[in-house]
């Protein structure tokens, strides 16, 4: 309709219509929007604020557990040699450990054959039996693997599960099986027992070529050979020998693990230190303190009014007044003050941890160093357990951030409000365009009826500019 109307009466009826328009619709979008605007900051604030108590819980979940006290630190002196791990029933010490000997694999190269791409050699029917100690595996030869490459292929189906692998490699004397094993400790070379199945037809060799005892006979050049010893790691602790299948050795020490690596110089043993892990235990402290501070931050910051200016509208945190916010915030530093039982750690302040001006914690260093240093073995008392301070504080917190919890319920409030907007600027857009339609007929009709009335006028005035007294009058 715009555009086409005014013709009768002259008057902009597409101005007229659009400011009826607008100053309908203006109050309540503007209502509308504000909602909008006010519950979406709110949407974001109780989300940093579940995450940032999640994020606490998370920290206060790292303190809740006995053997988080319990866990030892081990140290190399030398960790390119031998490295270290320890667990909690590790005994605090110091140790002397020489590395004699590391743990080895066997390895082997079967007897060396004529072989080439256009020649490959061939074997008679049979079966090679590999022995890797007291393990071993069967391989059945015949015209289908009679090969290097198929028994090489065979060979690795075989012994997949056993560790044992196999190569082609070509030297001056021909070429050889290489057979190597992925298990360590003494007695465990890899020996070949062959068992051919009749004489070897014609252009095969007798599969007795694949054989070999783990005697190397020095006046074959072309004969199977030792590539590496399967043997066993030995080391001393404190001078006492330790012998070992693999370079993993554990229980030499109790709780400790050392990861060979190298073999030490003779005479020069390197030192393996074992202690209480304080400073994994200061480092998840250190984390509980910046979690809070977060959860702090989050809440000083959403609950904030910041004065702008004499004339002007002070800014406001998207919690302000929010009881669910002061509610958390008083019982959080309740628990954080309240004392647990009655040795020389009862609160945070025992161990150097106090509440700042602006409700953040802060660690003092010096009196938490000496408190781990004359009192850690109460710190587990104070932090952990059903009367400790973690899990006092994930009772307090669990109801804002559990499923159905009062985060959950005010989110899903907020979310029903926000489709609700939703549904009121569409009703509204139906009920404007009703409006402006309604108008628009209405100036149109009104248009109509003036231009006809005008037409009339017009009509009646020629009229009566017709009559003989009037065209008389004219005349004078």
């Amino acid at each position: 309709m715009a555009g086409i109307t005014g013709i009768g009466s002259g008057i902009d009826i597409d101005s007229i219509v659009s400011s009826m328009v607008a100053a309908e619709r203006a109050p309540k979008e503007t209502q509308l929007n504000n909602l909008q605007k006010k519950t979406t900051t709110q949407i974001t604030a109780i989300g940093a604020l579940k995450s940032a108590i999640s994020d606490f819980q998370t920290a206060l979940g790292g303190l809740n557990k006995p053997d988080v006290f319990q866990a030892r630190s081990a140290t190399s002196s030398k960790s390119d040699l031998v490295s270290v791990s320890a667990n909690t029933t590790a005994g605090a010490g110091r140790y002397q450990v020489e590395v004699k000997e590391l743990a080895t694999s066997s390895k082997i190269a079967l007897g060396a054959v004529p072989n080439s791409a256009d020649e490959p050699a061939r074997f008679g029917n049979g079966a090679l039996e590999i022995k890797l100690g007291e393990e071993s595996f069967s391989v059945t030869v015949d015209a289908s693997n009679n090969t290097l490459a198929g028994l090489r292929d065979a060979i690795n189906q075989a012994g997949a599960e056993t560790g044992v692998s196999a190569t082609i490699v070509t030297d001056d004397k021909g070429a050889r099986l290489v057979l190597s094993s992925n298990q360590t400790g003494a007695d465990k070379d890899i020996t070949v027992e062959a068992t051919p199945a009749g004489t070897a037809g014609s252009g095969q060799q007798s599969l007795d070529a694949m054989a070999f005892n783990g005697v190397e006979n020095s006046d074959d050049p072309a004969g199977a050979r030792i590539l590496a010893h399967a043997q066993s790691a030995v080391i001393t602790v404190d001078g006492l020998t330790v012998t070992s299948e693999t370079n993993k050795v554990e229980g030499a020490i109790e709780g400790v693990t050392l990861d060979l690596k190298d073999k030490t110089a003779e005479n020069e043993p390197l030192t393996i230190n074992v202690a209480e892990d304080k400073a994994g235990v200061k480092k998840k402290i250190q984390s509980f303190v910046d979690a809070y501070n977060k959860l702090i931050g989050v809440i000083n910051t959403q609950t904030k009014v910041t004065s702008v200016g004499d004339d002007k509208t002070p800014v406001t945190g998207a919690l302000v007044g929010d009881a669910s916010a002061r509610t958390l915030l008083s019982t959080t530093r309740n628990e954080l003050v309240s004392g647990q039982g009655d040795g020389a750690l009862r609160t945070l302040t025992d161990i150097g941890i106090t509440t700042q001006k602006d409700g953040t914690l802060k660690i003092d260093d010096a009196k938490l160093e000496k408190a781990m240093a004359n009192n850690f073995v109460e710190l587990p008392g104070l932090f952990a357990g059903e009367k400790g301070i973690a899990s006092r504080l994930d009772e307090q917190l669990k109801p804002y951030t559990q499923t159905g919890g009062i985060l959950e319920q005010r989110n899903k409030a907020m979310t029903e409000t926000i489709s609700g907007i939703d549904k009121q600027k569409e009703d509204l857009t139906r009920r404007i365009t009703s409006l402006q339609e309604r108008l628009y007929k209405q100036f149109n009709a009104m248009d109509l009826l003036v231009g006809q009335l005008s037409n009339t006028s017009n009509s009646l005035l020629a009229s009566l500019e017709n009559l003989p007294w009037a065209a008389s009058n004219s005349k004078k």
